[in-house]
């Protein structure tokens, strides 16, 4: 169970817990809801009841896809249901509601891309030990900077997820507690931008904030020391660049032309921080602790999740 607190009233525990899935994550279809919430059931049939007692109730709704000539049930959360939620206080509440609209439109096939990949890791925590849950990753959080090559600017970095996950090692008698970035290309968007995000990235690890005028101050403000990632992360989080949407040949030239574009900025060369590339499907099939991911820097040598260079430490 991915929490251990009653949602809205009236409800059954599966149907409690789908609506704190619905209203983290937006938009979500019946098979994804199934394999979050009830992996252990062989069949989604008691999950789908649920949805539809949750929609009958006015909490939820639901719209259908074509996909390999089937329809499938993408869900979401009414007004009414994103209220019932939000009353209960475990969730950090989330201004976005989503809508008939906006389900068929087109950050549909985004969304459902981005609760796959979250799907992905917490399907294979469950087989490896690990824990990272249903809850565990956090979609389109802000991210507040300044870049130098932006004078007077503030500009806000907004991953398409921010995602938590405990490493356990039986051997060491180690957990560790891992954070990513997670940013999913559907094959939508040039190189040039995808390049761009990364600086993104680079110049936020850089960012240290002004601080009121104090002692010694010039121009009336005075540098902090502490970058401001570190008010909200232990470490800085590594950055997971997730594809899709193209046959693996041209994904892989995406990643080719992505790593030529990367060696070029000198900010980002210089940055010192942590970014892998994948595909969809590979992290489906094989899970983050395989050398799934590229390094969008240095060497091509495929590695973990971890991201680190062959033979040094994590």
């Amino acid at each position: 169970m991915p929490y251990p607190h009653a949602g809205p009233t009236g409800l059954g525990q599966i149907a409690q817990q789908a609506t704190h899935v619905l209203y983290q994550h937006r938009l979500v279809s019946t098979r994804q809801l199934h394999e979050l919430i009830t992996p252990h059931h062989t069949r989604a049939e008691y999950l789908r009841r649920q949805l539809h007692t949750l929609r009958d109730a006015g909490l939820a709704e639901k719209v259908g896809r074509r996909v390999s000539g089937q329809t499938e049930l993408l869900w979401w959360l009414t007004e009414k249901g994103a209220n019932a939620v939000e009353s209960v206080g475990l969730l950090p509440q989330r201004p976005y509601r989503m809508s008939p609209e906006a389900a068929l439109g087109p950050l549909q096939e985004h969304t459902l891309a981005t609760v796959e990949t979250g799907l992905s890791f917490v399907d294979w925590a469950r087989r490896l030990g690990h824990e990272c849950g249903p809850l565990d990753w956090s979609p389109e959080t802000a991210h507040y900077y300044r870049d130098d090559a932006r004078p007077g600017e503030e500009l806000s970095l907004v991953p398409d997820a921010v995602l938590s996950y405990v490493h356990t090692d039986t051997r060491a008698k180690q957990r560790t507690l891992l954070t990513f970035f997670i940013e999913v290309d559907r094959t939508q968007m040039t190189i040039a931008r995808l390049a761009a995000k990364i600086h993104a990235y680079a110049a936020y690890h850089a960012y240290t904030p002004s601080l009121p005028a104090g002692r010694g101050a010039k121009n009336g403000r005075r540098t902090s020391t502490t970058p401001a990632w570190r008010h909200r992360y232990p470490a800085f989080p590594r950055l997971l660049l997730v594809l899709t949407g193209a046959s693996e040949a041209r994904l892989a030239r995406r990643i080719a032309d992505l790593r030529s574009l990367a060696a070029s900025d000198p900010a980002l060369t210089a940055a010192g921080i942590r970014v892998g590339v994948t595909t969809l499907d590979q992290l489906r099939n094989h899970g983050p602790f395989d050398p799934i991911f590229t390094p969008v820097l240095g060497p091509p040598e495929a590695t973990d999740a971890w991201l680190r260079p062959a033979g040094t430490a994590p």
